[in-house]
Parts: structure tokens; C-alpha cells; sequence
């Protein structure tokens, strides 16, 4: 790893009260280390005093986007311009340790990504959070067949090479973090985690928990759709398949040996989704 150079992407919206302290420790965290590294601050068009901070730090690459895109997009922006064969991410409004990010870049050893999997939930509803988090984490342990300790940390390391293969179906919001988890699991590309500290954010959260919630639910469904169909629409056709046997079985036994009409239809449409799904499978490992 020592002759690797190390880019560190942060994206920044209104970040005034916490950026300037993240580039220091950033700053003196990879001063201590043997590592070539870049810092890139990409500014999402913030409106507060974050670019204006930014530019007190020689050290930092600062890009800049004419308007808003996203936290998603802000990263492939950094990640695109980025010198480094190991790129690191992290957020810039207080809430990673960011003096692990050497440890990060170590864990890396042997695999493709590493995440840092934060040990506590700090953000604000946590009534709601928590238990939307654990179901959409849970629901996306079984469509890889991995276990996911983190979904969607904020830092992170992984190897460019592998990340720009998936950098064009990325969404440019909050769940930019989740779907590169899934892309990579999904793809049999290693990953490892290693536990991290988390702290409360400074500043205010452009997190929507309800919209937000709906859009992971629909990201870990289409992630596994695009990459790994069969483990959608296999168990969906098995249920049914079985369903159908159930009820037919029941039928013969009431009808004298008949089967009802909407006995063939379950039937059949157990058949028709596991033949979509192999048709879905193929031309996901043809792409």
C-alpha cells in the first residue's frame, strides 16, 4: 500500500461548521503516515461558508458545482478526478473518525472495498430510523447473501479500478452509499468492515427519513434486480409454485379430482416469473 497513492474525496453542502475542522484532522492524520495522498473538497454549491473555508487550505483541491447535485454526485465528481489507485470518502460535517482513515486503508489488504461501520445510530428520529435501517440492512443481507454490518457508512476505501465500474449507474443522493455496497457485493467484488466510532453531525441534515427510507427500500430492489435477478424472482416463483400445488391439492380434494381455473393461473404465473427471471439473469451477466 505504501507506494499507492491515497485520494481522499469529501462532498461538502453547507458545511461551514464542521469542514474546516475535518480538512486539520485530515491534514495531520496523513502528515503522520508514509502514504502520497490528495485531500478534494467537492463544494455541492453550497450556500453558506464552506467554499470560502475550503480555500484557506492550500493543501486542498477544491471543485466546485454550478448548482446542487447531490451528495452521490459530488463523490463521482471527486472520484472522477481523482490521482489516487485508492480512493477514501468520507463526510465532511463532523460525524466519521477520520483519524481512522489509515486504518481503513490498511483493512484494505486482500479486498476490493472497506467500510467503516459505524457501532451507533446518531441521527435525528431514531424511532424511526433504526428500525428502517435494520429491515432494509436485513433485506439486503439475503438478496446478496452477505452480511452487511453497514449499508450506507459514510467513509470508506476502496480500489478505483473496481469502483468505475459501477460509477455510471450511481444516484446522485443519499443512497450513492448503499448502492456501491450492493454493486460490489453483488458482483463478488471482497469487502470488509471495520468497526468506527460515530458522532452527532454539526450542522443540519438534508436526510428526509420517511422519502429517503422509500428510496433505500427501492434501491436494494433494483440494485439486486440489475446485478443478481434471480434472487428476486426466484423465491417469488417458488412461493407461488408452491401455493399453487397447495391449492391444487386442496381443489382435487373438494372438486373430485378438478382443478380450479385460478389454481392453473398461480401455476403459471410461477412459471412465467421464474422464465423472466432466467431471461433477466442472462442478460445481466451478457452486460
Amino acid at each position: 500500500m505504501e507506494n499507492q497513492m491515497i485520494s481522499i474525496v469529501i462532498p461538502a453542502y453547507n458545511e461551514e461548521e464542521a469542514i474546516g475542522h475535518d480538512i486539520e484532522t485530515i491534514i495531520e492524520t496523513m502528515n503522520k503516515t508514509d502514504y502520497r495522498w490528495e485531500l478534494i473538497v467537492v463544494n455541492d454549491a453550497s450556500q453558506d461558508r464552506t467554499k470560502e473555508i475550503v480555500e484557506g487550505y492550500p493543501q486542498v483541491r477544491l471543485i466546485n458545482h454550478p448548482y446542487n447535485l447531490g451528495g452521490g454526485a459530488a463523490r463521482n465528481t471527486g472520484i472522477r478526478q481523482a490521482k489516487g489507485d485508492i480512493i477514501v470518502i468520507a463526510d465532511g460535517d463532523g460525524t466519521y473518525p477520520l483519524t481512522d482513515i489509515p486504518r481503513l486503508i490498511e483493512a484494505l489488504e486482500g479486498y476490493d472495498m472497506v467500510v467503516g461501520a459505524r457501532t451507533i445510530e446518531m441521527g435525528t428520529m431514531k424511532w424511526l430510523r433504526v428500525p428502517a435501517k435494520w429491515f432494509i440492512r436485513k433485506l439486503a443481507e439475503f438478496m446478496t447473501g452477505s452480511r452487511i454490518p453497514d449499508l450506507n457508512s459514510g467513509m470508506r476505501a476502496m480500489r478505483k479500478d473496481v469502483f468505475m465500474k459501477f460509477i455510471n449507474m450511481l444516484p446522485p443522493g443519499h443512497s450513492w452509499v448503499s448502492t456501491i455496497t450492493l454493486s460490489f457485493l453483488s458482483r463478488s467484488h471482497p469487502v470488509n468492515y471495520v468497526p468506527i466510532d460515530y458522532f452527532p453531525r454539526k450542522g443540519k441534515s438534508t436526510f428526509h427519513p420517511v422519502s429517503d427510507t422509500a428510496n433505500y427500500l427501492m434501491l436494494v430492489y433494483r440494485t439486486v434486480t440489475w446485478f443478481n435477478p434471480l434472487r428476486i424472482f426466484l423465491p417469488l416463483a417458488l412461493l407461488l409454485f408452491l401455493g399453487g400445488v397447495g391449492k391444487a391439492i386442496a381443489d382435487m380434494a373438494r372438486y373430485q379430482l378438478h382443478i380450479a381455473t385460478s389454481t392453473v393461473i398461480i401455476l403459471l404465473s410461477s412459471l412465467q416469473i421464474f422464465t423472466i427471471g432466467l431471461v433477466a439473469d442472462m442478460i445481466s451477466r451478457r452486460s
